[in-house]
Order: C-alpha cells, then structure tokens, then sequence
C-alpha cells in the first residue's frame, strides 16, 4: 500500500495516515482536527490487530501502537495513548485511564470509582490534566519515528454533567473558564473541545512532522 492517494476530484495529491486504534470516537475527533488545519491528509481508521500495550508511560504505548499499525498496512501511522492524571492520585489513573475500573475498558465503571476515590477531596485539591501522545510511524526506505504531547490542564467535578463528549470528559472542567459558567467538556460542542483539547495541542505539535510525509 502507498501512503500517497490521488484525490478523484482535483487530481491532487493526498497524504494517507492510519490512526492506529479501534476507538470510533477517536477516529471522528482525530479527522475533525485534522481536516481544519490539513486538508490533504486523509485519515483512515486501523481495523488490523491490536497490540499488547504494556509500556508504562504514554510515549512508550503510543509508539507500540504506531509501530503495529505501520507494520500491518504499510502506511505512515500515528497513535494516540491518552488519560487524564489526577494531581492527589500522584498522577493517576494516568496511562492507566481507560481500564482504571479492570480490563473490560468500561467508561462509565472508570468514571465512577475515580469519583468516589475523589469523594472527601475538596475542590481546590481535585486538579488534573488530559495528557496526549502521538506517535508518528514512517515504514519503508526511509523509517522514522517522532513523538509529540499535548496537556490540558483543569480539575474535577464531583459528579457528572453533559452528554457529549466520552471517556472522563463528563467530570473534567478546564482551565481558564469564567467562573460563572464553568462547563466539563461534555458540556462543550465538538468544536469547542476539538480546538482545545489534549489532542488537538499535541496535534499542532505533529503538524510539521506530517508536513515530512
């Protein structure tokens, strides 16, 4: 497979990248800030086997990923491995977050025992960040491998509020929001989490890496 595709309708030519994950949430939020700030990218999903992600820092896991997905397709691969980091916690659940509660990866059960770990603790102690990582995986003659990270700095709620969003999303209230109309990114559009968030800062770190393609 060739990382370069000519697009039917103008005859120019587009740059293919796989996201290397099986998480149709992330897929949309990846192509979503993509498209804004490189339109002659298309980013396809991964549907190949999903590695062992036993690294212990964001970096090292999205790399094994990357790494996978490049294999597999032949294609230049960028992966994500996110979380959120919870100051108290010493920053858990960390590169942990999406099976905080067991293996099954369950949202809501993650969500919920994070709060009531959280339970007694007072507002000005809940702070945390989402933390990005991307990898980028380039096969062929000439590999390489970069990786860049985004954070995005606030604190907790302690209960959920929005139905949009995914993940921790329900409880997470960013930094610099008008105190009288704090909001979690549940609460927020697509857009405005899409300009803001974790991924869409360690995104414009990647930007000049995929310029490289």
């Amino acid at each position: 497979m060739s990382g370069v595709q000519n697009s039917s309708s103008s005859g120019a030519e587009r740059r293919v990248v796989v996201l290397a994950t099986h998480n149709p949430h992330k897929v949309e939020e990846f192509r979503t800030i993509v498209a804004t700030t490189r339109p002659d990218i298309e980013v396809v999903g991964y549907d190949g086997p999903e590695p062992v992600e036993d690294g212990v820092t964001f970096a090292a896991n999205a790399l094994i990923k990357a790494r996978a997905a490049a294999a597999h397709t032949g294609l230049p691969a960028v992966a994500d491995d996110s979380g959120i980091c919870v100051d108290v916690l010493g920053g858990s659940p960390g590169v942990f977050s999406a099976y905080w509660a067991g293996h099954k990866k369950d949202a809501v059960a993650n969500l919920e025992l994070l709060l009531d770990q959280l339970f007694d603790v007072a507002d000005p102690h809940r702070t945390a960040h989402f933390v990005s990582t991307i990898a980028l995986v380039v096969p062929g003659e000439n590999p390489s491998e970069r990786v860049v990270e985004g954070i995005w700095p606030g604190r907790l709620a302690t209960a959920p509020a929005g139905a949009g969003g995914f993940g921790y999303d329900p409880i997470f209230i960013p930094d610099g929001q008008d105190a009288a109309s704090e909001r979690t990114v549940a609460e927020w559009s697509a857009e405005e989490k899409n300009a803001a968030s974790h991924r869409a800062r360690a995104f414009v770190e990647l930007v000049p890496l995929l310029a490289t393609l």
